[in-house]
């Protein structure tokens, strides 16, 4: 079956688009005929619907910025008042991702055969996670699909706008990262061992930064294979180790207290839990499932942990803020702000006011961040440097002293 976008004129002679499926263009044509319309243009649209997954050119990653895409024009085209199977038909037609066209394809075939389009959605776990299709199967369950739909789309755009700054705000330091530990293995690997032989005649004699120079480019030119293998597998136990329970603890208790950066990745996960808490509760979610479902969107275990208690303590009859308030894991900010949420009756506006104030201060402390580790990364380079050359120079003065 093919689908055929058309333009008609109805028996009161005003325009109509629309779309129909027809195995082909007469058939098309017959069908629109029988509703009493005139059909003035019509035009195959997109791709036939079987054997999809068997078309060329249906694979490529599907990023945040496309599902950002997807949910905004779902959301806009919902909102005009369009049904929902018309409504994915479009953005498929659309999308720049023939991987996420083809999920939207199948999601218009479930939608069809009687499925919600969040059980649509949901057949697609690692493109839609949980937030998203909880968040969608609220909104149709409250008969709010429009509004929570946008809700969705501008959290998601938020959140590829983060990303985006983050990515940005990292790019020189890496680079700087990059250039640095290429410069060292320059030295260690090319540079230095050329120039032991020179130092050999000295024995003894030489000082004893040459000497641990010419120690360390020696281990590292023998023993090169054992050093990268050495490596590999460091980073494959720390792989193991931090997808064990106690293991991703430990890292992301470790990544919390680190100096300087500790505070603005605490504060970063507390705004995204804000941001993903608020756009359930304002879909309809249960209060229990979704403070479940924003603690392990935060990104961390140990704020999952303390989500879960939070949620345990409400589900006896606590006040969300009062048990917020009694983990410890939770800002004080928070905390105030939920609790005017819960008395006040807004919680969802409360939750975006204070991940939006975090936001604000994560790009400072982000600002700041790079402000240091640049100078930091450039100092430790010169220093090495420095290093080298001193190693290398000293043993040359020392013998023109001893020819003297």
């Amino acid at each position: 079956m093919t689908t055929f976008a058309y333009t008609a004129l109805d028996p009161a002679g005003k325009k109509r688009s629309g779309f129909v499926e027809a195995a082909d263009q007469d058939q098309a044509i017959a069908k629109i005929v029988a509703e009493g319309r005139f059909v003035v243009d019509i035009r195959p649209q997109g791709r036939t619907v079987e054997h999809k997954d068997h078309a060329p050119g249906r694979g490529g990653k599907i990023n945040k910025a496309d599902i950002a895409l997807f949910t905004r024009r779902l959301a806009d085209l919902s909102s005009a008042g369009l049904p929902l199977d018309r409504g994915l038909q479009v953005v498929a037609e659309q999308s720049e991702s023939a991987r996420l066209t083809q999920i939207a394809e199948e999601a218009l075939e479930d939608v069809r055969s009687g499925l919600s389009v969040s059980q649509a959605l949901s057949k697609h776990p690692k493109v839609f996670n949980e937030v998203y299709t909880q968040t969608l199967r609220a909104g149709e369950a409250s008969g709010q699909f429009p509004e929570v739909a946008t809700r969705l789309a501008e959290f998601q755009e938020t959140e590829v706008a983060r990303r985006s700054q983050i990515v940005s705000a990292l790019i020189y330091p890496g680079v700087l990262t990059f250039t640095a530990v290429m410069v060292v293995v320059f030295l260690l690997t090319f540079v230095v061992p050329r120039l032991s032989g020179v130092f050999e005649d000295l024995g003894d004699d030489l000082p004893a930064s040459t000497k641990i120079l010419l120690a360390t480019t020696g281990f590292l030119t023998e023993n090169a294979l054992l050093v990268l293998l050495g490596m590999a597998g460091t980073v494959v136990l720390y792989r193991i180790w931090s997808a064990t329970e106690p293991g991703a603890m430990a890292r992301d208790r470790f990544i919390m207290k680190l100096p300087a950066a500790g505070p603005v990745i605490a504060k970063a996960i507390v705004s995204r839990f804000a941001r993903v808490l608020g756009t359930l509760v304002y879909g309809g979610v249960p209060i229990l499932e979704a403070l479940q479902i924003a603690g392990m969107s935060a990104g961390n275990r140990l704020f999952k942990v303390t989500s879960e208690k939070v949620a345990q303590d409400v589900r006896e009859g606590r006040p969300i803020a009062e048990a917020m308030r009694d983990s410890g894991g939770f800002p004080p900010v928070l905390v105030h702000m939920v609790a005017i949420g819960e008395e006040t009756g807004d919680l969802p506006k409360m939750l975006g006011r204070v991940s939006d104030s975090l936001d604000f201060e994560v790009d400072n402390g982000m600002r700041r961040l790079t402000a240091l580790v640049e100078p930091t990364i450039l100092l430790t380079m010169g220093v090495f440097v420095g290093f080298v050359v001193l190693s290398v120079v000293l043993p040359i003065f020392q013998a023109q002293d001893l020819v003297k």
